[in-house]
């Protein structure tokens, strides 16, 4: 699709709503997820539409202790809706980057963050060989969502944190979380769709590698 064809297509599967955690926060957000999925014709779910527990609760997270970007260079993987990306330019970061694989999440992004009123750089591709442009702040929300995934983030985030950058995540207690790798900063409950969840709320963690 095109650039305004991507515009068009998340603006008509979506409303502009506050995020349940992070109500400063507006996202373009669906309200079914499979009705969509089949729409998109992606793998993946549309991980760009919903505002997932482990990235509220990093969002909160990073609102409520914004010195932890405060004036830094932010990175952002697997950016989906944008919202930790937001959060941390509302929080007073220098530059954040949202990187994202998939063309509707970095269109997600643009008008996301358009509608917040913040500037974020959307990033396409895989970025995982990358050193996530030397910024001071790696932040991930959700990403240990299966094994297969996981192998693939955990070495870009080791990476980051070994060359001294602050890597913050956010995870809803996945399975596949190594939590011996990491610091807990923060839990929150986390309000989410019960068609996504299962569940109205998940408690969430806050980790730094």
């Amino acid at each position: 699709m095109s650039a305004p064809a991507l515009s068009d297509f998340v603006l008509a599967n979506t409303t502009l709503t506050p995020v349940p955690l992070v109500p400063e926060v507006l996202l373009h957000s669906a309200v079914e997820a499979m009705d969509l999925w089949e729409l998109t014709d992606h793998d993946q779910p549309p991980f760009w539409a919903f505002p997932w527990a482990g990235g509220q609760a990093l969002a909160r997270h990073l609102l409520d202790h914004p010195g932890l970007v405060r004036d830094k260079k932010v990175f952002d993987l697997a950016s989906g809706s944008g919202l930790v990306a937001i959060a941390a330019a509302l929080a007073g970061a220098d530059s954040v980057t949202a990187n994202d694989i998939d063309p509707l999440s970095l269109t997600a992004v643009r008008l996301n963050a358009s509608a917040n009123g913040v500037s974020v750089t959307p990033l396409p591709g895989d970025q995982l060989d990358s050193d996530a442009q030397g910024a001071d702040v790696v932040l991930a929300g959700d990403v240990f969502y299966d094994a297969e995934i996981t192998a693939l983030m955990l070495p870009f985030l080791t990476r980051a944190a070994a060359r001294g950058a602050l890597v913050l995540l956010g995870d809803p207690d996945r399975a596949h979380l190594p939590r011996d790798r990491f610091v807990r900063y923060g839990r929150y409950e986390v309000p989410v769709p019960l068609t996504l969840e299962s569940t109205e709320t998940r408690n969430a963690t806050v980790w730094r590698i």
